[in-house]
């Protein structure tokens, strides 16, 4: 079989299993599993595969049939421009994210001196990796509650040399980090989905996603009220926290921080200009001067 002729069969099935774009996700597939970049298919159109690369290549599809996330057959994903290796015990990362990451090192950047960051329900890493390699100078934090999840986040932190500036800490919540601590920003991309609306989800993110990461409670906002309430002792007087949060969630969330005495500095549009990323700052700071959403 073809390399053109694989690429035709494997098409139609998966789109007949529902999968969206499916000749891009064969695509996908093929040039991972023969090491070419995707383009350079299309010079290889005639290529005869060996009956050990159309054996392994099924498994591949059959997987993606079943709606196993890409990221998930593949085992890894491209965040900031890092190869951030995944499983399903940890978030496929967003693009959305990797504008949460772009504000954090923004920030960091601007400090004078050697930061401390704690990433709060760091996942795969990806946040807190992105913002080592971006800031030499950094010292991360990165909590995370699943062990099997921190496995994966040490591997990436180790693969993108950042591991000797970033110390995992393993629990949920604040109680676990280490007496004293004080950090010049809190970062989290915390689980926002509300429970019931998780099995309308695709059946990529409901059946593999893990759903700790997910499940943001009723209302989707309960990790919020924890971070509102809990994260201003773990600031250093000119600290701040950003998070990312999910569609029509904006006021509700300016609203919670506000209750908890926060200065709300922005709300920062992602790129399809919907309201996704809050930065607030301790209630004894001057605000920011921003022409961001108030």
């Amino acid at each position: 079989m073809t390399v053109l002729e694989i690429i035709k069969r494997s098409t139609d099935f998966l789109a007949k299993k529902g999968v969206d774009s499916p000749r891009l996700q064969t695509e996908l597939l093929l040039a991972h599993l023969l090491g070419l970049p995707r383009m350079k298919l299309y010079l290889n159109f005639e290529r005869v595969l060996a009956p050990s690369e159309v054996e392994k290549f099924r498994e591949l599809i059959q997987r993606r049939g079943q709606r196993e996330p890409l990221q998930y057959v593949i085992g890894s994903t491209c965040f900031c421009g890092f190869d951030i290796a995944l499983n399903q015990h940890v978030l496929i990362p967003r693009p959305e994210t990797e504008l949460l990451a772009e504000r954090g090192w923004q920030m960091l950047n601007a400090e004078h001196r050697a930061p401390l960051l704690l990433d709060f329900g760091t996942g795969s890493g990806c946040v807190a990796i992105a913002l080592a390699v971006k800031n030499p100078a950094v010292q991360i934090y990165a909590l995370e509650i699943c062990a099997d999840a921190i496995a994966v986040a040490r591997q990436n932190a180790q693969r993108h040399r950042v591991a000797e500036r970033i110390q995992f800490v393993e629990g949920d919540g604040f109680a676990v980090l280490p007496a004293g601590l004080a950090f010049d920003l809190i970062i989290s991309n915390p689980p926002y989905i509300p429970t019931a609306e998780i099995e309308t989800l695709q059946p990529e993110v409901r059946d593999y996603e893990p759903r700790r990461a997910l499940d943001g409670g009723v209302d989707g906002l309960d990790y919020f009220r924890h971070l509102a309430a809990g994260a201003s002792p773990f600031l250093k007087p000119s600290g701040g926290l950003m998070v990312e949060f999910g569609d029509g969630q904006a006021e509700a969330i300016r609203e919670i921080f506000q209750h908890e005495k926060w200065i709300v500095d922005a709300i920062h549009e992602d790129y399809t200009r919907r309201p996704r990323i809050l930065v607030a700052k301790r209630p004894d700071q001057p605000q920011i001067d921003t022409d961001e959403h108030r």
